[in-house]
């Protein structure tokens, strides 16, 4: 099976890949902007939001549209 393109994006990077690391990520199709942490074996993914409480959306370039 051919792998299609990525969906996601990452636009931030914090730490190192042997302690505590912060990545922003976007989403190709929707914009939609998450933060993943991750420290030794754990990690975790959420929305980041505004202070509305809706979810922030990066407008992207057209060749990002599907």
């Amino acid at each position: 099976m051919a792998k299609t393109e990525d969906r996601f994006i990452r636009t931030y990077v914090q730490g190192s890949s042997f302690g505590t690391r912060v990545e922003i990520w976007v989403d190709k199709q929707t914009g939609v902007n998450y933060l993943w942490q991750a420290s030794g074996y754990a990690g975790g993914l959420t929305p980041l939001l505004n202070p509305n409480g809706s979810p922030i959306v990066t407008p992207l370039p057209r060749k990002y549209e599907e």
